[in-house]
């Protein structure tokens, strides 16, 4: 499980991190539609929403979809650039001077990624050119309301001039809120790229991974960087480049721009307010397993408590000492238990910290 990028031959000066205007626009969008994903944002999302023209708002909620059910990969379109080597804009209006370089074609697929109908990581027609996919994207969007089916329509119907309407609204949300939040965040994110771009030249490719998540992890032998995400996903840099845009917006979202045919994508969040490194999907997977029995979770009551011995257990659940073996071993192979040894007994005992992140570990690592 994750998502991988083959880098076979990829030479370090294809490799650039640099910020993006749109990006973070298309950030700021989503922690508007929904901030229960961003709770350090909420302040601002209701500063913004309270000022926030209501014929705009009303614009805001016709396409919510291109960056409420999805992160659409338009607000990335210097990644479609014919030549796969094209960097984004210094300002928004260069921005979506690149989405406009798009085709038709390429316009409609980043759209309609919010009905999962097309092929994403792989060669294929779109709904322009199939009608079987152009009434599969209807019936998906019919079914996800009455706005994203007229949206879809639309789209289908007369791509130029959907275009044309993005265009505008994007331009009246940075006059309205984007610009403000713009001057004041590209200050982080430029010093955030600076800071990985020496890491890249002075020390390589894999330390400034490790710098932007420890889910990102690179297989110098293999050519090939994963990252640790609940989805599975492939790409290839080819004869093209790898991007990383960080995002002062985006915590906890760690995304992958993997479309087939468009240069790779890291679009990573700075500024994170975790204390730790957070778990891997399998280590998630692990924890959430290990207290769904109901024996562990009756286990989990007592060495919440205090510590126990194997021996002091197995008299408490009246079960054997090599049955609590065989659960505390799933437990502390969870890392959810600490062991430690007072002369001749091994003490065991309950995690606490690490139980009590399990909640906010679970929803970031299911944003991620």
């Amino acid at each position: 499980m994750g998502v991988h990028i083959d880098i076979t031959g990829l030479r370090p000066e294809r490799i650039a991190v640099v910020i993006s205007p749109l990006a973070e626009l298309g950030m700021a969008l989503h922690a508007l539609s929904e901030p229960a994903h961003h709770p350090g944002l909420q302040a601002w999302a209701t500063a913004v929403t309270a000022r926030l023209d209501p014929h705009l708002a009303d614009r805001m909620c016709e396409a919510d979809f291109l960056w409420r059910t999805t992160f659409s990969d338009l607000f990335l379109a210097c990644a479609g650039i014919p030549g796969r080597a094209a960097l984004p804009g210094g300002t928004l209006a260069e921005e979506l001077d690149l989405l406009d370089k798009l085709s038709d074609e390429q316009f409609v697929d980043g759209a309609l990624e919010f009905t999962c109908a097309l092929p994403y990581d792989v060669p294929g027609r779109g709904p322009l050119t199939d009608e079987g996919l152009r009434r599969r994207s209807l019936e998906l969007a019919a079914a996800r309301g009455p706005r994203q089916l007229l949206f879809t329509e639309r789209l289908l119907a007369d791509p130029p001039r959907t275009r044309a309407w993005l265009r505008q609204f994007l331009q009246d949300c940075d006059e309205a809120f984007f610009a403000e939040a713009w001057s004041r965040l590209r200050h982080q994110l430029a010093a955030d790229a600076r800071l990985k771009t020496d890491l890249l030249r002075h020390k390589g490719l894999g330390e400034a991974l490790t710098s932007v998540s420890s889910a990102v992890t690179l297989d110098e032998a293999a050519g090939r960087i994963t990252v640790d995400k609940l989805g599975d996903g492939r790409t290839a840099t080819g004869d093209g480049g790898l991007l990383l845009i960080p995002t002062s917006l985006g915590w906890p979202h760690l995304m992958v721009l993997h479309r087939h045919g468009w240069q790779p994508v890291l679009h990573y969040p700075v500024g994170s307010p975790e204390l730790a490194a957070p778990p891997t999907v399998e280590q998630l997977a692990l924890r959430m397993t290990a207290l769904s029995h109901p024996v562990r979770m009756r286990m989990c009551r007592n060495l919440a408590r205090s510590a126990y011995t194997t021996s002091e257990l197995a008299q408490v659940h009246g079960m054997t000492a090599p049955e609590i073996s065989r659960h505390l071993g799933v437990l502390k192979k969870a890392g959810l238990i600490t062991t430690r040894r007072r002369g001749r007994y091994v003490l065991h005992q309950l995690d606490v910290t690490v139980v009590a992140r399990l909640g906010s570990d679970f929803l970031e690592g299911i944003l991620r």
